[in-house]
């Protein structure tokens, strides 16, 4: 085969594949707020929301952040995005469930991030809400899922809400626009490496 004939089948395989993501995206006219969650075992979920509040942030757009689990130690996300007035960041775990060691104190820390969770979840002045690891916490039952999804239901429509951790519920998968499952190929922890500071700090 020449590089004339290589070059002809590359154009015609773009040409069909361009025909169907145009009709795809005509096919899809619809605007509304989404549910957002990132799961699974790998590294990312949290990365990956915060990428969508510096999106957010690049649209003019408000968002609230509530960390249900971390607080333990300061991140590099939160001495960035508490630089924006834009940006509503509450740290409101106390780190771990194996750091507290105190199931009482955890339901009652998560009891309260929860109410900052919901006012924002219920006032559509908050573009995108950012509710990181709060799917541990529904794990952990430290909070009824069935309170979680009432108030996912009856949010704002045009509020985008992104919720991450591991072990997402079934339920909450149900009514999720979107949802990605981080797999664990390889992680540096395991080869004795710390977490660094730009990267996972």
């Amino acid at each position: 085969m020449t590089d004339q004939d290589r070059n002809q089948r590359h154009a015609e395989r773009a040409r069909r594949q361009k025909e169907i993501v145009d009709a795809a995206i005509a096919r899809a006219d619809k605007d509304k707020g989404l549910i957002i969650i990132n799961t699974g075992n790998g590294k990312g979920k949290s990365s990956s929301a915060f990428g969508v509040v510096a999106r957010a942030l690049g649209h003019g757009m408000k968002v609230g952040v509530v960390q249900f689990i971390k607080g333990s130690f300061s991140t590099g996300e939160e001495s960035f995005f508490r630089r924006f007035p834009e940006v509503d960041y509450n740290v409101m775990g106390e780190g771990f469930t194996w750091e507290t060691q105190n199931r009482e104190r955890d339901i009652e820390t998560a009891g309260k991030a929860w109410e900052v969770a919901a006012r924002m979840l219920s006032d559509a002045s908050y573009d995108v809400v950012i509710l990181d690891e709060l799917n541990i916490v529904i794990k952990q039952q430290y909070l009824p899922v069935e309170t979680v999804i009432d108030a996912l239901k009856a949010k704002p429509e045009m509020q985008h809400v992104v919720i991450t951790g591991r072990g997402a519920s079934d339920a909450l998968i149900e009514i999720a626009d979107t949802v990605t499952e981080m797999r664990e190929v390889k992680h540096a922890f395991k080869a004795g490496i710390r977490a660094q500071k730009g990267v996972e700090l």
